[in-house]
């Protein structure tokens, strides 16, 4: 995922049940990594959140890569973790939101998503014909590239985009929910 994010002109991504990797902070990618794989050892699982927090770099280069998240309120909700280290995350991810090149949009319980989502990640290249999509799942990841799935993907992402919040409804959402906590 990190040289897809790397190598991508722009990125749209839709999460239902966690925070993307690519904004979780390092207590919180820990507990996410921890609860797939709890006989972890330390070593690797140190590894495995200094990558998932190194993904960042791609927002700090010259021309940062644009990112547009569409994150399910259940992601926001979800207790991966103590209420602290999940206030720290929406605070971390209300930041995210101000950063030039990326868009957080919120997809609320209150609306009615149509077709089956799954994390999925869509890259896009320069020539559209390079675009790739990874779908994700609890134990690996899958890759598409053949123009008719990634048709179907940018109809997927454009219906997402219709049902969720705008970013600034988006922010306020994120900063009630940490309020809650």
């Amino acid at each position: 995922m990190a040289e897809l994010e790397h190598k991508a002109s722009y990125i749209r991504a839709i999460q239902m049940l966690i925070i993307p990797g690519v904004f979780q902070t390092e207590s919180y990618a820990r507990a996410i990594i921890r609860s797939g794989i709890t006989d972890l050892p330390t070593n690797e699982l140190n590894a495995r959140v200094e990558h998932r927090t190194r993904r960042r770099d791609i927002f700090d280069r010259p021309r940062p890569t644009p990112f547009e998240a569409f994150i399910h309120e259940a992601a926001l909700r979800m207790r991966y973790c103590d209420p602290e280290t999940m206030r720290a995350q929406l605070a971390f991810l209300h930041e995210v939101s101000t950063w030039p090149s990326v868009t957080i949009r919120i997809i609320p319980f209150t609306r009615q998503i149509t077709g089956s989502v799954h994390s999925t990640l869509y890259a896009g290249a320069e020539i559209p014909a390079l675009d790739t999509v990874q779908l994700d799942s609890a134990f690996d990841a899958g890759f598409l590239d053949a123009e008719a799935q990634l048709a179907r993907y940018r109809a997927l992402l454009d219906s997402i985009e219709s049902i969720s919040l705008d970013t600034e409804e988006s922010a306020q959402f994120i900063q009630h929910i940490a309020q809650e906590m």
